[in-house]
């Protein structure tokens, strides 16, 4: 990414912050930028996990895309498809996922998701009942927006 990009990813992710944590207008702008061509390949994504659908979520993602969760790094797209995407694939199935908080934000051909999440259920003989939080960066590549990065925690 260029240096102006960084720049306004670390802006973005500040001005995200600052109001899910200042906002005294608890429900106004808790889901924002959903109708933007890059929300929709984030939606795409999560759907095409939460219906085993490997073929389209390997699609919403740039083959050099690098994804953390758990303190863990995939470092591309068939990385991920080929060892991690089948295990979420199998535990969103097993699970119920609220959207809290979802905004995307476009800035040129760089996009900025971040949302928060409730999710309940049982997998494996565990209960789980957490607040998850997704921060994903897209990028345009040939007209066409693709996941460039995703950061899982909770």
């Amino acid at each position: 990414m260029k240096k102006r990009n960084i720049l306004l990813v670390l802006l973005m992710t500040v001005s995200f912050v600052v109001h899910a944590h200042g906002d005294k207008q608890k429900d106004k702008g808790m889901l924002k930028g959903l109708d933007t061509p890059a929300a929709k390949v984030v939606l795409a994504f999560h759907e095409a996990l939460e219906t085993s659908n490997k073929e389209l979520a390997r699609a919403q993602l740039a083959d050099d895309v690098t994804i953390y969760e758990g303190g863990r790094v995939e470092r591309s797209a068939d990385e991920y498809a080929h060892h991690h995407m089948l295990s979420d694939m199998k535990y969103l199935a097993a699970m119920k996922s609220e959207t809290l908080e979802h905004q995307v934000t476009v800035l040129g051909n760089t996009a900025i998701s971040a949302s928060r999440s409730h999710t309940t259920g049982s997998y494996k003989g565990k209960e789980r009942n957490y607040e998850g939080m997704e921060t994903m960066v897209l990028e345009k590549q040939n007209g066409e927006w693709k996941i460039k990065h995703i950061h899982w925690s909770h």
